[in-house]
C-alpha cells in the first residue's frame, strides 16, 4: 500500500475510516439476536481497526479505537465507553505487540488474539467499576472472543483488497 503524502490525507482517511466503523457499528446492533450469548458481538467494527492497525500504522489505530469510545460515550454512555476503551486498548496494543515479532504470526491468528483481547480489556474494566464476581463469565467471553476474531480476521482478508481500491 502506499503512504499517504500529506497530513491533511491521513487525518481525512481516518475519518473515513471511522465513519466505515460507525457504520458496521450500527449493522451489528441491528443482527444483535444472531448471537445468542449475551455479550459476545460479532465486532464488525474491529475490521476496520485492524486495517487500520496493519495498513497505516499503530498511532491511527490506537486513535480508530479511542474514536470509537468516544461514540459509544455518546449512544451508550460512560460504562459502555469505558468498556469500548478498555477493550480497544487491550486489542491494539495485543495485535501491536504479535505484529512486532521477528517472526509475524497471520492476520488470521492476530485477529483472534485481538478479540480475546477485546474481552480480557473488557471484563477487568467490568471488575474496576463493578465486583470481581463479573470474572465467571470469562469463559463464555473467552470462546467468544476466539470465534468473532477468527471472523473478524477472514473477513478482513477477504475485504482487505476491497479497501485498497476503494480508498487508494
Amino acid at each position: 500500500m502506499k503512504r499517504m503524502k500529506y497530513r491533511a490525507s491521513r487525518v481525512a482517511f481516518l475519518g473515513l475510516l471511522f465513519a466505515l466503523s460507525v457504520v458496521l457499528s450500527l449493522v451489528e446492533s441491528s443482527l444483535a439476536p444472531m448471537v445468542p450469548v449475551p455479550g459476545v458481538k460479532l465486532g464488525l467494527s474491529n475490521i476496520v481497526t485492524m486495517y487500520c492497525l496493519f495498513c497505516l500504522g499503530w498511532r491511527e489505530a490506537y486513535s480508530l479505537a479511542a474514536l470509537k469510545s468516544l461514540f459509544v460515550l455518546l449512544t451508550r454512555g460512560p460504562v459502555g465507553a469505558a468498556m469500548s476503551f478498555a477493550g480497544g486498548l487491550a486489542s491494539v496494543t495485543a495485535m501491536l505487540l504479535l505484529r512486532a515479532l521477528p517472526k509475524k504470526p497471520s492476520e488470521l491468528f492476530t485477529s483472534i488474539c485481538g478479540g480475546l483481547m477485546h474481552n480480557a480489556g473488557q471484563l477487568l474494566m467490568a471488575v474496576l467499576l463493578l465486583n470481581g464476581a463479573v470474572l465467571y463469565y470469562f469463559p463464555v467471553l473467552a470462546l467468544g472472543g476466539v470465534a468473532m476474531g477468527a471472523l473478524t480476521g477472514l473477513l478482513l482478508r477477504l475485504l482487505s483488497p476491497h479497501f485498497n481500491r476503494i480508498f487508494f
